[in-house]
């Protein structure tokens, strides 16, 4: 039997075919289909078009010269059925006839498309290797489920051909007994056409048995590849859960499952095709029947995924919400809706998820339950809940110091689903990330803490939740960035100054100047220590200069005007040589969620120092903004190196309020570096003496304080120093 190749809308003449893939049923003989291709390379048919009647000759030839070679080879095969599928296929050709240009134009365009299609499945080949099943050169050119499903096909192929000889060998059989009465007695010679009828049987039945014998091992290849094929697409499952629990550290994250669902239903339209084909064996293969059962039980379990994952910072008594999607939803037997429970379980049920019911709550979870639906426009099959809620936990007995913050609990989702074809339910369960409950807001930051932790250093197949008690400094670092511009939303990094002075902060190594790259970090340095001196952990400064800048500074960060992390050793040495009124922009090392302006300036003996005023937190930047307390303040008159404070945060000073109406007198707050002062309308521009200056209690840290300047707009003449005090006290009381 010659060798086929698939060649999908050759045929058009042939009943039916009408299949737009690279896999359709029919074939066509390999030898027909390279006289094709030589012949249409050899003619340069690539300006061919079917008004050009000149070329009707050659097209002519080349259909008669198919139509010869396809009854050649139906004449040399001994198959009955094969030499009358070809006979059919010749005499559907002679159909163009009439129109041997199109035929020509048709083959045409059918190789281009093919070497397309070919070449992109080349491009979009798996770089893993993947297990060489029999024949089929090009089989290598495709991704893996592609040269999966060929192999299913050649399968099934392989199954019609034994059909088809065993038709054939029990009708030369029938033959063969209606002339044993005919026959000779014993000792004579058989008519010559007995014994090739007897040859002709002896054949089909070896052809049977070898068939039966590839099938087979077609078959067990076929398993392995799938078995192959499946243990990728698990692995790719949980590389997806892992770049889902990296993006609550800021890594990047592809949320989009719909390549990995059409996986999913690939496959088991495969384990499908192959439990059927193992059926249809003859004789039971209860080795590939159990291995295509575990394979289906495991898929099954496995398309469960927590699209959406609840908060990893819950507080009890406050709702929240989470979407589970089922990526073989298109696939699930009708009728009973599928309805999802979910349950709080602790870290020690989560390492044993078979052993926990329904039952085994260490919490009580509010709306707990929900339906798969199947959306029919995304074709996506989701459950959502959306107004869960933890009325109660209980926490287990805590290791010495452990706080209720470092306790890791997670959402259990579980059902039982069917799916279409398949008469058992297969229980299916599926856990979130780890996430911290709490009971009040003042612990959310130790909370998030955990989960930062937990999310940037675990391991993908980790014992639910183990990690480890200490990282390398550059793992530290790269997670703080990450974490830090994620939170801001910017692209503006953190230095490698600020990375330095970071590593001296939780070192406790101020005088350090070495690398710190592989100095470990333990836990207890992270979030449990405080920082000596300081009232607060490392975590909890760093966090809250984190939702400072998110709120307050985000564009003064994304344009590189804030220095940001440094210590003052540095500091003191980038501001030595800087003239007069030179600043910069620090994190406070002191408070939680500061930011200082220390600047250059001179000193009572004729020389220079570094002052460094007060840090402005959060409300005091909701009072009045950076841009205008820096526009306050003379005595800063260049941002480090030396850019002109006015060019450089012009766009961050607020614009001048309108006079109120009703005869109101207008105010405004201003900043000022020392005491309070009650400035007169006619000098609002003086914002600082360096009398303060001089007498400040503490020369090196001074206070920011506003005060209210009455400004000269109050409808008084330029220079009149008379001041209507009635008015004024009016004002103020209203």
């Amino acid at each position: 039997m010659a060798q086929w190749l698939h060649m999908s809308q050759l045929i058009p003449c042939l009943p039916d075919d009408t299949i737009n893939s690279l896999y359709p049923p029919r074939t066509f003989p390999i030898e027909v289909r390279h006289f094709l291709s030589e012949w249409i390379e050899g003619q340069r048919w690539d300006d061919f078009a079917i008004e050009n009647l000149e070329q009707q000759t050659q097209a002519q030839a080349l259909l008669d010269q198919t139509i010869n070679m396809l009854q050649t080879i139906a004449h040399q095969n001994a198959s009955v059925v094969d030499r009358m599928k070809l006979m059919n296929i010749s005499r559907n050709m002679a159909g163009f006839q009439q129109q041997p240009l199109q035929f020509g134009v048709m083959v045409r365009d059918i190789l281009r498309k093919e070497r397309v299609l070919l070449s992109a499945s080349s491009s979009t080949r798996s770089s893993q290797p993947f297990q060489q099943l029999p024949n089929r050169e090009f089989y290598q050119h495709l991704p893996d489920v592609d040269h999966l499903v060929l192999n299913v096909l050649e399968v099934q192929d392989c199954r019609q051909n034994i059909h088809q000889l065993q038709e054939e060998l029990n009708w030369e059989k029938q033959n063969y007994e209606s002339l044993q009465g005919s026959m000779p007695p014993n000792g004579l010679e058989l008519p010559k056409d007995v014994q090739k009828l007897q040859t002709h049987i002896q054949t089909l039945e070896y052809k049977v048995k070898t068939m039966t014998t590839k099938r087979f091992k077609l078959l067990k290849d076929c398993v392995d590849f799938l078995d192959q094929c499946q243990t990728r697409l698990i692995n790719r499952l949980k590389e997806w859960r892992c770049e889902q629990h990296k993006a609550a550290i800021g890594h990047d994250f592809d949320d989009n499952l719909n390549s990995l669902q059409t996986w999913c239903e690939q496959l088991l339209g495969v384990n499908g095709k192959l439990r059927q084909e193992v059926m249809l064996a003859g004789e039971p293969i209860p080795e590939l029947q159990e291995r295509l059962g575990q394979l289906l039980k495991v898929l099954i379990q496995s398309s469960l995924i927590v699209d959406k994952q609840p908060p990893q910072v819950i507080k009890t008594q406050s709702k929240f919400s989470t979407t589970v999607r089922y990526l073989l939803g298109e696939k699930m037997a009708p009728g009973k809706p599928v309805v999802l429970k979910a349950q709080i379980i602790n870290e020690l049920q989560a390492r044993n998820l078979g052993n926990v019911s329904c039952s085994d709550n260490v919490g009580e979870l509010i709306n707990n339950t929900a339906i798969l639906e199947h959306n029919t426009a995304s074709k996506h099959t989701c459950a959502t809940f959306r107004n869960m809620s933890i009325k109660k936990i209980k926490r287990a007995d805590r290791k010495g110091s452990e706080s209720v913050t470092e306790e890791k609990f997670a959402i259990l989702f579980s059902t039982e689903i069917t799916i279409t074809g398949c008469d058992t339910p297969h229980r299916t369960q599926m856990i979130s990330l780890p996430v911290v409950v709490i009971v009040h807001g003042s612990q959310d930051i130790n909370a998030l803490a955990t989960i930062v932790w937990d999310c940037a250093f675990s391991e993908p197949d980790r014992v639910p939740f183990v990690v480890p008690e200490r990282v390398p400094w550059r793992s530290m670092y790269s997670t703080l960035n990450s974490k830090f511009t994620s939170e801001v939303q910017t692209k503006h990094n953190l230095d490698q100054y600020n990375q330095h002075f970071l590593a001296q902060k939780i070192f406790d190594k101020p005088d350090f100047a070495d690398d710190f790259s592989n100095t470990m970090v333990t836990w207890a340095q992270f979030n449990k220590e405080v920082l000596p001196g300081r009232p607060f952990t490392f975590w909890q400064w760093f966090e809250g200069v984190m939702e400072l800048t998110k709120k307050h500074l985000k564009t003064y960060w994304s344009e590189g005007l804030i220095f940001g992390f440094i210590g003052k050793q540095h500091l003191h040495l980038i501001l030595k040589d800087r003239p007069n009124g030179t600043f910069l922009l620090r994190f406070s090392d002191s408070e939680i969620g500061g930011i200082t302006i220390a600047y250059v300036s001179a000193s009572e003996n004729g020389g220079q120092k570094i002052q460094n005023i007060q840090p402005f937190t959060k409300r005091d930047l909701e009072i009045r903004s950076l841009g205008d307390r820096i526009r306050d303040i003379n005595h800063i008159t260049h941002l480090y190196p030396d850019f002109p404070k006015h060019e450089v945060f012009k766009k961050f000073y607020s614009e001048p309020q309108p006079s109120p109406s009703g005869g109101y007198i207008p105010v405004s707050l201003q900043t000022t570096v020392g005491t309070c002062q009650f400035q007169p309308p006619f000098s609002p521009q003086e914002s600082m003496t360096q009398e303060m200056m001089d007498t400040a209690t503490n020369p090196d840290e001074f206070r920011a304080a506003p005060s209210v300047v009455f400004p000269n707009e109050m409808g008084y003449p330029g220079n009149n120093t008379e001041i209507d005090l009635e008015s004024i006290l009016k004002t103020l009381d209203d």
